[in-house]
């Protein structure tokens, strides 16, 4: 197809690896993955969640870069373009709803992050000895209505104020700051974190796999994972793709985005679980691992005070690149569907999300005991229903689209134009559509089946 010379492109393939592994690693990395691993019994979680990130969860991003480059499109646009009037439009739909609905829950965390840095420096957090107390400063903070829809609007003004300016002088230049500065913090903290006495269970606990835990539930966590953790199923990754110039290469892009964003979820792991078995803590706290656990270790460190600012900000920028991408992929659907200046839409959608998010800031306070399913709040029920069904989904039919549909003949030429991977094009393309889609599809009717049977 031809390229629109009008289309704001990237302005560097490093600005382009930043930005989409900025959008791949987010609090997935290092707020859901250590909680997930921790209640999935440590190490054999780790290997299953990296296979399936290399056989779903790479064939999958390559496929929506591809699409998204081939057709210069959001979400919504690329599969009107390749699918003309054919129900196939709902999975553009599908993805631009999935990004929406995930940022009105997923601005609540990062919300958090902003008053965890603020209560770090104030001294509170580290003023805290053992587990209940940080439950109790977590659960009062959290059922403080005005509190949660503070950070919620100041999270969201954030993600606001970098998508308005743009791919080049907005996302682009801010994900040249913010990923290197997320590593360095990374690394100091795992170096502070491997230092404390007992830090050997820890990594025991996170390298050494018991394949006995491994069951169905096991396996649909790390799909789940997957998908969340690399965004994708949600437009970001096609409408990132649409940005990318006809010579970036994307398979060596996409190995890149993948390599940065399982290699920060690691890191996370290796910086929390040494120092949560060092002070005798249990990994399976679940959502609140990073709110019950981590204020109490720096608690009992030199420097906790500096070390806690540190970690809590390094949540803050996770959340706020991922935040960023998922706000772009409704700001692309607005301007390239509607017609709108790229202000308007940001401003207009970016407070659309915030008004959908109150519900979800809400339901860890007085609403905590209104369950809409089952014992699902509504910030449950959003999580769920995205991370465990729409994103698969997504994937599933992108796979589905690309490799049986519309033909890959149509769409290989967007892969590296090098000679000595063509290999790799062979290799892609049989995953994208014999493998992904299979074992998405299965690992799909075991989720529905552990629902509805409740099994």
């Amino acid at each position: 197809m031809a390229f629109n010379s009008r289309r704001e492109y990237w302005g560097s393939k490093l600005g382009f690896v930043l930005a989409a592994a900025g959008s791949a690693v987010g609090l997935g990395n290092i707020w859901k993955f250590p909680y997930v691993t921790g209640s999935n019994g440590g190490a054999a979680f780790v290997l299953i969640y990296v296979i399936f990130v290399l056989i779903l969860g790479l064939p999958i991003m390559i496929a929506e870069f591809v699409i998204g480059r081939h057709t210069e499109k959001d979400p919504v646009g690329a599969f009107k373009l390749m699918a003309g009037r054919s129900p196939w439009t709902i999975v553009g739909y599908m993805g631009v709803l999935s990004g929406f609905l995930i940022l009105s829950f997923y601005s609540i965390v990062g919300g958090w992050t902003i008053g965890y840095i603020i209560k770090s420096i104030s001294g509170s957090v580290t003023s805290l000895q053992d587990s209940s107390s940080a439950k109790s400063l977590f659960a009062a903070f959290t059922a403080d209505p005005v509190q949660m829809i503070l950070y919620h609007a100041l999270f969201m003004l954030s993600c606001m104020f970098i998508v308005v300016y743009g791919i080049k002088n907005g996302i682009e230049r801010w994900n040249k700051i913010l990923m290197p500065l997320l590593f360095g913090i990374l690394f100091v903290l795992i170096g502070r974190s491997l230092m404390m006495e007992g830090a050997w269970h820890g990594l025991s606990f996170f390298l050494k796999p018991d394949f006995s835990k491994i069951n169905a539930e096991f396996l649909i966590a790390a799909m789940g994972q997957a998908f969340f953790s690399l965004s994708l199923g949600m437009g970001a990754m096609i409408t990132y793709g649409s940005y990318l110039s006809p010579n970036e290469k994307i398979l060596t892009s996409a190995f890149y985005i993948v390599v940065l964003d399982t290699l920060v979820a690691i890191l996370a792991g290796l910086a929390i679980f040494p120092a949560v078995f060092a002070m005798n803590m249990s990994p399976q706290e679940g959502v609140g691992l990073i709110f019950h656990i981590i204020p109490v270790i720096f608690s009992n460190m030199p420097y906790g005070a500096f070390f806690s600012v540190l970690f809590f900000t390094l949540l803050f920028i996770a959340a706020l690149t991922s935040g960023v991408s998922l706000l772009e992929v409704i700001t692309a659907y607005v301007i390239d569907e509607m017609g709108w200046a790229r202000r308007r839409a940001v401003v207009v959608f970016g407070t659309v999300i915030f008004i959908l998010g109150i519900p979800s800031a809400l339901s860890f306070g007085a609403s905590d005991a209104m369950k809409l399913w089952g014992n699902l709040t509504f910030f449950d029920l959003i999580d769920k229903l995205t991370t465990n069904y729409m994103l698969p989904l997504g994937g599933f039919l992108i796979a589905v689209y690309l490799g049986w549909k519309y033909g890959l003949e149509k769409t290989i030429h967007e892969l590296d134009p090098d000679t000595r991977i063509i290999s790799l094009k062979e290799l892609w393309a049989f995953f994208i559509k014999f493998i992904s889609p299979v074992l998405v599809f299965i690992l799909f009717l075991m989720l529905l089946r552990n629902d509805i049977i409740g099994q």
